[in-house]
């Protein structure tokens, strides 16, 4: 047996369904993201699960509840797995970010390792605290099932640090949907991975609902 990571995003919120920034905004889930939470939970608790770590955040803690009540494992709380801290643009479209804070857009979207939203995070100070989690995780488990309940681009900057893709390119080369699942197996050659944003564990009318 190996060590096995599953990450999955948070389920659907008002933010993912308009399209602003939310990093250290807190919504709640949105129904649908109850019943994607729940729907989880049904697929996979009969999995064995060594650990369930968790952002602490409103709606991954409420993502995860579902599966650690029906698994009887505690989840713990990790501040490193929270999602991009979008300073002045939390809360805000990228419309309105593109109005008010074009040049800081652009730069981000050019190169988001080293350049962050305005008064926000890059890239690379949330691998730094994203990875403390996952040496963590490595340090403690040499074999099992792993969940991790996290964040759309947080998620992305772990994948694209453990499968060797540019950090910078996390945006344009994996997709991250409300409520999706992806797994990566630690094998005797590193971490492969055998999933990506896999929603097929939801209902058909939640695996079609639109996100902006």
């Amino acid at each position: 047996m190996s060590l096995t990571l599953y990450l999955l995003r948070h389920g659907e919120t008002s933010y993912s369904q308009s399209g602003a920034y939310s990093g250290n905004s807190d919504p709640e889930l949105t129904p649908e993201g109850i019943r994607m939470a729940q729907a989880f939970a049904t697929a996979y608790q009969a999995l064995p699960w060594a650990g369930i770590y968790v952002s602490p955040m409103k709606r991954t803690i409420a993502t995860a509840q579902p599966l650690c009540e029906a698994s009887k494992v505690e989840m713990q709380l990790r501040s490193g797995l929270k999602e991009m801290d979008f300073g002045k643009w939390e809360g805000k479209t990228p419309e309105w970010v593109r109005e008010h804070y074009l040049d800081d857009c652009i730069n981000w979207m050019t190169e988001p390792s080293w350049n962050p939203p305005t008064g926000g995070e890059t890239a690379v100070e949330v691998l730094s605290r994203a990875l403390s989690v996952i040496a963590e995780i490595e340090a403690k488990y040499s074999d099992g099932n792993i969940l991790i309940v996290s964040h759309k681009t947080t998620i992305r900057i772990i994948l694209c640090n453990l499968l060797g893709i540019d950090l910078g390119r996390y945006r344009d080369r994996l997709e991250m949907r409300v409520g999706s699942v992806s797994v990566v197996k630690f094998s005797t050659y590193g971490p492969l991975l055998q999933r990506l944003g896999d929603r097929s564990h939801l209902p058909k009318e939640l695996q079609t609902r639109e996100e902006a």
